[in-house]
């Protein structure tokens, strides 16, 4: 087996030292950029505002709605049966949502998706309240109101001078094209 001799030995060594001290470098630049570090307290905000709005909708709004309403439980505790399971109480029913699923019964629970249902509607308006409220401030466009072009029928900025679809004018200039043209036509 032949022998490396020591230089080259060396240079391997110093090698492979340069080589992981460039991935540690491409690492760190990677890792502590500005937008890196913007995403990741972002998403830390974000899990921790949906935490708020979450024990908001289930804590504070559900409890007096299910008093309010006839419901005689939390709203995520009703269900509905669609097939009992082999140890169905004599009483009736199933007195919980748990009891139900222990038993191996098919159930809806309607109740938890229209809590998920409030929890969605719930950080989506409030998030669109802090966009708007940012807006106000900062005057930075964050929500970009839309309208509909009068030709192609999709949406678009409500500021744009022409369409990006189908590149129509959005101020009226084929229709003063069209009336002019068909003026010409009628005077032939």
């Amino acid at each position: 087996m032949p022998r490396l001799r020591e230089d080259d030995d060396h240079d391997l060594l110093d090698e492979s030292r340069e080589r992981a001290r460039r991935f540690l470098n491409g690492f760190f630049d990677f890792a502590f950029q500005g937008n890196v570090l913007e995403i990741a307290f972002g998403l830390i905000i974000a899990s921790m505002f949906t935490a708020l709005v979450t024990s908001f909708v289930t804590d504070i709004l559900l409890p007096p709605l299910s008093v309010l309403l006839p419901l005689n439980k939390n709203l995520e505790e009703k269900f509905a049966v669609l097939r009992p399971g082999p140890n169905k109480p004599d009483d009736g029913g199933y007195n919980t949502l748990k009891q139900a699923q222990e038993d191996g019964a098919v159930v809806m629970a309607y109740g938890f998706f229209l809590n998920r249902l409030l929890n969605f509607l719930g950080v989506g308006f409030s998030l669109y309240g802090l966009a708007a409220l940012y807006q106000y401030f900062s005057q930075d466009p964050i929500i970009k109101h839309t309208v509909k072009c009068k030709y192609c029928r999709k949406r678009i900025n409500e500021k744009a001078l022409r369409c990006v679809n189908c590149s129509s004018w959005q101020d009226g200039r084929e229709d003063q094209y069209s009336n002019r043209a068909a003026l010409v036509q009628l005077a032939d």
